[in-house]
């Protein structure tokens, strides 16, 4: 049994622990100056190895690139921790993008972030290097980043085959949520041959004026096609769809493939035929765009050499450095078109009999929609968009506008151009009706006695 005279006095304690502290002191003294560094830092780095072994915590690395290529996983982490700020943080990165309406947030390093799934604790925390490159004469330095997510040991199926693809998933809806679609255009100047500006059309599903069911209808299989990804794969297929939109110019084909964008957040990469050089500067281009994008071909039937295959096998010989519809063939449906997933192919034309078969079949142009002139459902769209009005408010003039839809061939775009001509409602539908009329009396042909 011990008793309180067993133990030696607070002074001895105290002399005690000063001595071994001096000793330890000492003795690193000596080994720093006895022992070569390479050693004392190896037996160093192993007494740290072998006090990690014996934690129950796991630390995965998530490093910002693997050489040149990007590491999604860190990019996803980054956005997805910046909507999880915990109490604890005391510095965030807010950045603004062009066109972006909100702004971006994501973390500073040495911030530890904590977050917790199924009742799991993982701890985030962002960290920097600065490593030497490895070039002749430089002493330039890079900037490596890399995340630390930690947690237990025992969680480790959990963290790997559950929580990291949830982390992806939700970093994506964020960057999805807040990225700004761009217009791209062929630039031979640029390394991959695009430039790129922010796409700010506006147009949208709700304000094109179309037939109600066709949009209905497109808006349905683009939202099928997004989310069948599991699905182009069981069938070994590529993740692409095809479409071709005909009908008279000023039917609206340019705004219908802006509001996809717009729908979807999907990049826009106009394809002009008439400026690429030669199949390979196509496949070029091909690997030049990126995933979740439309390229679209405008007025393909104004392409000499592309409405059939007749005329490819007669300037076969002379025409060997020049873009083939063998070519284009190969970049809609063929091995060049598998580099890359979840992209729409768009071509666009005023005469769709004169195109080849062979663009038009399903695999290539997987739907036909042809953009027709306005209907009354398309006036009232437009008539609420330009005027803000409503049917029931000027029933009268809406009713006669009716009847002569019915008989008259007019464009979205030519019935839009007569409702931006003023202000005043009463007098601007009613100089469209004038026009109307005029349209439907030119269009009756006259008769000679």
């Amino acid at each position: 049994m011990f008793t309180y005279e067993s133990f030696p006095p607070p002074k001895t304690i105290l002399s005690t622990a000063a001595s071994l502290a001096a000793t330890a002191v000492l003795f690193r003294s000596i080994t720093a100056n006895l022992i070569p560094s390479d050693i004392n830092d190896y037996f160093s780095s192993s007494l740290k190895t072998f006090i990690k072994s014996l934690s129950s915590q796991l630390t995965i690395i998530i490093q910002e690139s693997d050489g040149l290529t990007p590491n999604h996983l860190f990019e996803s982490a980054n956005l997805f921790l910046g909507h999880k700020l915990s109490p604890s943080t005391t510095r965030i990165k807010v950045n603004k993008p062009e066109q972006d309406q909100d702004f971006t947030i994501t973390v500073d390093k040495n911030q530890p972030m904590l977050d917790m799934f199924q009742n799991i604790n993982c701890k985030w925390v962002l960290h920097t290097e600065w490593v030497e490159l490895n070039e002749p004469n430089s002493n330039a330095r890079a900037e490596i980043r890399f995340f630390e997510l930690t947690f237990h040991k025992k969680h480790k199926d959990v963290m790997l085959k559950n929580y990291l693809p949830y982390v992806m998933k939700k970093g994506k809806e964020i960057k999805d949520e807040k990225k700004a679609v761009r217009l791209h255009t062929v630039d031979y100047r640029g390394t991959d041959y695009w430039s790129s500006i922010a796409l700010s059309h506006p147009a949208t599903f709700e304000t094109m004026a179309m037939d109600e069911e066709k949009k209905a209808e497109i808006v349905e299989d683009i939202e099928m096609f997004i989310r069948r990804k599991d699905y182009y794969k069981r069938i070994g297929k590529a993740w692409k769809r095809g479409y071709l939109f005909y009908g008279p110019p000023g039917t609206g084909k340019s705004s219908l493939v802006a509001a996809m964008a717009n729908h979807l957040k999907f990049d826009v990469y106009d394809l002009d035929l008439r400026v690429v050089q030669c199949n390979y500067d196509l496949r070029r281009l091909l690997l030049g765009t990126k995933d979740r994008s439309i390229i679209v071909i405008e007025d393909i039937d104004c392409n000499v050499g592309l409405q059939n295959r007749d005329l490819e096998k007669d300037n076969a010989n002379r025409d060997e450095d020049k873009i083939t519809l063998s070519g284009l063939l190969n970049f809609i449906d063929g091995l060049w078109s598998s580099c890359g997933d979840e992209r729409i192919i768009v071509f666009t034309t005023n005469h769709k009999d004169r195109l080849d078969a062979a663009l038009l079949r399903p695999g290539r142009m997987d739907v036909h929609l042809e953009m027709s002139y306005c209907t009354y459902g398309g006036f009232k769209i437009l008539a609420s968009a330009y005027l803000q009005v409503k049917e029931d408010e000027k029933s009268e003039l809406f009713g006669v506008i009716k009847e002569l839809l019915k008989k008259v061939k007019a464009t979205p775009a030519e019935i839009a151009g007569e409702l931006m001509k003023g202000e005043n409602v009463e007098i601007v539908l009613s100089n469209l009706i004038h026009w109307l009329q005029k349209k439907e009396a030119d269009a009756i042909p006259t008769t000679t006695s």
